[in-house]
């Protein structure tokens, strides 16, 4: 006997997928276009952020300089015109960094001795909360130039360079700025 056929809608439904419409992604070749268009792009953006950036430690910089010499000036007015970096307020002395760091952080008595507190016999100061930091080079330390010596070419081992007698500031950079101005002329 033989076998009773099924319909044929029964095996077809049992065996057979529904079908979805063609879905159409990115080919490889259209995802590598977009990301070399995305790497030239990079290319071209990026450096502008990193002069932008170069440009505004530069700036800070000027207005560090500036902020220096301001101090500079006034602890010289506050002290019987001794500059800051004389120990004890030795003007013959030689200047050294030490002195210049506590005279300008520290409170000071007209002599340009120092004190951590203030007081009465200490009025004056601080001029600056710390030393600042070089914004180019990271270096917050300072070279002292001594008395009757000329200014020393920029050599970067130090953030700053300060001679006492003239009361010149200048920042311990070699080279120029994005703009060929050269560093030891801020």
């Amino acid at each position: 006997m033989s076998k009773p056929r099924d319909p044929p809608r029964l095996r077809r439904g049992l065996f057979s997928r529904p079908t979805a419409p063609h879905v159409r992604g990115f080919t490889l070749v259209e995802i590598l276009i977009v990301v070399v268009i995305l790497g030239i792009l990079a290319t071209v953006v990026i450096p502008q952020f990193t002069s932008a950036s170069q440009e505004a430690r530069e700036n800070t910089l000027k207005d560090e300089l500036r902020y220096l010499r301001t101090q500079i000036v006034v602890f010289k007015a506050q002290h019987q015109d001794v500059p800051a970096g004389y120990p004890g307020g030795n003007a013959i002395a030689t200047p050294t960094a030490g002195a210049f760091v506590d005279q300008m952080t520290l409170h000071s008595d007209i002599n340009c001795n120092t004190t951590a507190q203030p007081s009465p016999a200490y009025p004056y100061g601080p001029y600056l909360s710390q030393m600042p930091t070089n914004p180019v080079s990271g270096l917050n330390t300072i070279s002292m130039v001594a008395n009757n010596q000329s200014m020393p070419f920029a050599d970067g081992t130090t953030g700053w360079i300060y001679k006492a007698q003239t009361q010149e500031i200048i920042a311990n950079l070699k080279g120029n700025d994005s703009s060929g101005t050269p560093f030891a002329s801020y």
